[in-house]
């Protein structure tokens, strides 16, 4: 889900760059799509480094070198998404108020997200690295 999302405004930037949808179109995406990524990931690698992480940890402790590149990635990740929440927001209030300033931010803005989108393929395959073959070999979640 949080690659497709992450596609989705990723292609919906380049779209409205490239004169393909409108400003209305765009930042009506931009606001539903890009508040549906920014919870669940705050929320899925919360519950991770607060429940999940530990439980691993506790079953197998291999898992402890991993977890600590993967709770560093949430740490990337968490700046990350903040610097992309601060100009979505922007680029939004922009639309309402001078919609010619938004050509100004939407360059930056696809850059996050080209870079959101490189950084969760690779996060997320570390963590399917690391936690499958524990979970495989402890019989552990189902």
């Amino acid at each position: 889900m949080f690659r497709q999302l992450g596609e989705i405004l990723l292609s919906k930037t380049q779209r409205f760059m490239d004169n393909q949808i409108d400003g209305a179109g765009y930042v009506t995406g931009l606001g539903q799509y890009g508040d549906m990524l920014i919870r669940n990931l705050h929320g899925h690698h919360t519950w991770e480094d607060r429940s999940y992480f530990p439980e691993l940890s506790r079953a197998d402790r291999r898992f402890q070198a991993g977890q600590e590149l993967l709770e560093s990635d949430h740490l990337e990740l968490d700046n990350l998404l903040d610097d992309i929440t601060q100009r979505s927001n922007r680029v939004i209030k922009l639309f309402d108020l001078d919609p010619s300033q938004i050509k100004n931010d939407i360059g930056p803005l696809r850059e996050e997200f080209a870079k959101l989108s490189v950084f969760l393929n690779r996060h997320l395959t570390d963590e399917e690295d690391l936690i499958v073959p524990i979970l495989l070999h402890h019989k552990m979640r189902g």
